[in-house]
């Protein structure tokens, strides 16, 4: 029964079945040509060489180099300098005798060399908090790296399977130009044996090269969503061919709300940097008191010292030895700087509380409403399927009622049409059900699961 309609699928499988054949058989001769790429594959490529990612991790090379105890003012430093410096002078002396001297182009040199020491022993504990402080941006940078990674992990994966849904979608536009030609073919053949029109064989035609004109156009689509695979991966070769490794979209059904919720409040990463900024709200907070406070500074230094004269009743004198000095200080008035700074500070550190509630207030209500996309999406994911099935079996029937002329072509287009659309619903539900739950897994901190 309907044996046309299963010699049209049966070509089709026999197409994908070849086409999987030459996938393997490319991935294991050449690692240049196409090849087979499973999402985990990709996010390993990708954590490795993708340009932004690389970028924001010297970032955090950076800040991890930054803290230190000498960065944060709690060691001495030390210089040293040395010098060399020269005068020619011409004289008119007039002595006590009466007598006059008037010596010309009188050369002294002066060279020097030293070493110097400088030590804020203390500065009402700035150098301690500034140490806290470089450690939380620190943790900053980590948690900036860790926000990149979790990006390009959730968008690796949105694309990878808006690849696999566009597939699919390129399977079922094409299965639909085979059904079209099909349908030609018949026309063609009841128009030469006088049983139909010229008409219906013309529209048959238009029909064909609509949906062939889709699925060149969704030849584009799938290209381009490659391209952007390939550019989040970093290869140098942009436009390289692979196939998933996954064919089916397959989404995790079992999500909690409660888990979810516990997990959000604890590894959100938005909330985490939320607490850092506070924390770091109140370093600066700490620093600008800590001008309150007296200063304590040691110096230090050794020196040599050595002169020539020209003139006098000495040809050279060297000196060396060392200096030393302590100075304890603070500041009295400086013009309210530092009370205003305070008070910049206070409102800082409120803001940055209030961007901690907000930042918390947020994650939740996306939690809400994501959760709501994806229970919904698991609802319509059952029901579309069942019309998917129903619509293919309409479609069996209605194929071979065409055949034997008990339909028209207009009724099959319609019926035809009706099965695209509902394998285009089944694929877009699928897609968003997979991308509410990779969202979900990215707010509650375990999309990193994926690596």
């Amino acid at each position: 029964m309907f044996q046309a309609l299963k010699r049209i699928l049966m070509m089709n499988k026999l197409k994908l079945l070849l086409s999987s054949f030459l996938v393997v058989t490319v991935s294991f001769t050449t690692l240049q040509g196409q090849q087979t790429l499973s999402l985990q594959e990709c996010i390993d490529i990708a954590v490795e060489q993708n340009y932004s990612l690389r970028i924001t991790q010297n970032q955090e090379k950076i800040t991890t180099n930054n803290y230190s105890r000498g960065n944060a003012g709690m060691l001495p430093l030390v210089n040293l300098s040395s010098g060399f410096s020269g005068n020619i002078n011409n004289l008119n002396q007039e002595l006590t005798d009466g007598s006059e001297v008037n010596p010309r182009n009188i050369h002294n040199t002066t060279g020097n060399a030293g070493v110097n020491l400088s030590w804020s022993l203390f500065e009402g504990f700035r150098a301690q908090v500034r140490y806290k402080q470089l450690q939380e941006l620190m943790k900053m940078s980590e948690l900036n790296t860790r926000i990149s990674i979790e990006n390009l992990i959730a968008n690796l994966a949105s694309e990878y399977y808006f690849y696999i849904q566009q597939q699919r979608q390129l399977d079922n536009l094409q299965y639909s130009v085979d059904l079209s030609k099909e349908r030609v073919r018949i026309e063609r053949e009841h128009f030469l044996l006088g049983s139909g029109s010229r008409v219906q064989l013309l529209q048959a035609q238009v029909n064909l090269n609509a949906d062939s004109s889709r699925l060149e156009r969704q030849y584009e689509v799938l290209n381009a969503s490659r391209v952007r695979i390939n550019e989040m991966m970093a290869l140098s070769d942009l436009n390289r061919d692979f196939e998933p490794a996954d064919t089916v979209i397959d989404i995790d059904k079992g999500m909690l709300y409660d888990e979810l919720h516990t997990h959000v409040l604890t590894q959100n990463t938005a909330i985490a940097t939320a607490l850092k900024n506070r924390q770091l709200s109140e370093y600066d907070m700490q620093i600008i008191q800590s001008r309150s406070f007296p200063y304590l500074r040691l110096s230090s230094g050794y020196g040599f010292t050595h002169n020539t004269y020209q003139r006098g009743t000495l040809n050279n004198q060297q000196t060396w030895g060392m200096n030393y000095g302590i100075s304890l200080g603070i500041n009295l008035y400086d013009g309210r700087n530092r009370q205003r700074e305070k008070n910049n500070a206070r409102i800082e550190l409120e803001n940055s509380e209030l961007n901690l509630k907000q930042i918390r207030q947020q994650a939740k209500g996306d939690l809400l409403t994501l959760f709501d996309a994806y229970n919904n999406n698991l609802r319509l994911l059952e029901l579309e399927t069942q019309n998917l099935e129903v619509a293919r079996e309409n479609l069996e029937i209605a194929f071979e009622r065409y055949r034997l002329g008990a339909l028209t072509g207009f009724e099959l287009r319609e019926v035809q049409k009706n099965l695209l659309e509902a394998e285009e619903r089944l694929l877009s539900i699928q897609y968003q059900a997979k991308v509410a739950e990779i969202s979900l897994l990215q707010i509650s901190g375990r999309i990193l699961e994926l690596l």
